[in-house]
């Protein structure tokens, strides 16, 4: 009815309600407006504390997120980083992009922490060694389109852009689904595989 995009008032909500460079705060506000305003398709906090265990586990330097949205999965991963570490995340959809800039930023972190990359995943995988200086991830996110999780696995393998013994953490593989890349993850000898079952966000 406003015309504003869910997101566009999901932030507005974030810039009334959360207190600026506190990332936890930023996240706990974003949940109030997922469980009592708006369904937004983010993480959310259930599953945003197995994220926070395996980052924990792993302490990774070069993280990849594919999927930005509205920037609750980056905050959620740039606050469990150890220091030095750096993480680029990949958007599509360039309004979503543009509200995900605004909450990073708000949520304190800089250019050098996390870079957002605006394009089709498929086209941004290729050129994340030249032109963004990723090397080789040893922790990946896959949080974007479902349909794309097999293709962008296997563009990230024939780029050699995993690290040995790299994290590869997708969200909703078993709802709404990802069948074609869960089967490939388990069958094609290269990764250990385990299912954590979950609750979807809100």
């Amino acid at each position: 009815l406003t015309g504003i995009p869910r997101e566009q008032r999901a932030f507005q909500y974030l810039l009334a309600h959360a207190i600026p460079g506190d990332p936890h705060h930023i996240l706990q506000t974003f949940d109030q407006w997922g469980y009592h305003c708006e369904h937004l398709s983010c993480v959310g906090p259930a599953k945003g504390r197995i994220v926070e265990r395996l980052l924990l586990e792993r302490a990774p330097l070069w993280v990849l997120e594919l999927g930005t949205y509205c920037g609750y999965g980056t905050v959620l991963l740039a606050q469990g980083l150890p220091p030095g570490a750096r993480l680029y995340t990949v958007e599509g959809d360039p309004q979503h992009a543009a509200v995900a800039e605004k909450v990073i930023r708000l949520a304190g972190f800089d250019e050098h922490t996390v870079e957002l990359i605006v394009g089709p995943s498929e086209e941004v995988i290729p050129q994340l060694r030249e032109k963004h200086g990723l090397m080789k991830a040893d922790f990946v996110f896959m949080d974007h389109w479902k349909r794309c999780y097999l293709r962008d696995l296997q563009l990230l393998e024939s780029h050699q852009l995993l690290a040995e013994g790299a994290t590869i953490l997708a969200d909703n593989v078993l709802f709404p689904g990802a069948p074609h890349f869960l089967q490939y993850a388990k069958t094609c000898g290269r990764y250990r595989c385990k299912v954590h079952r979950a609750s979807l966000e809100y």
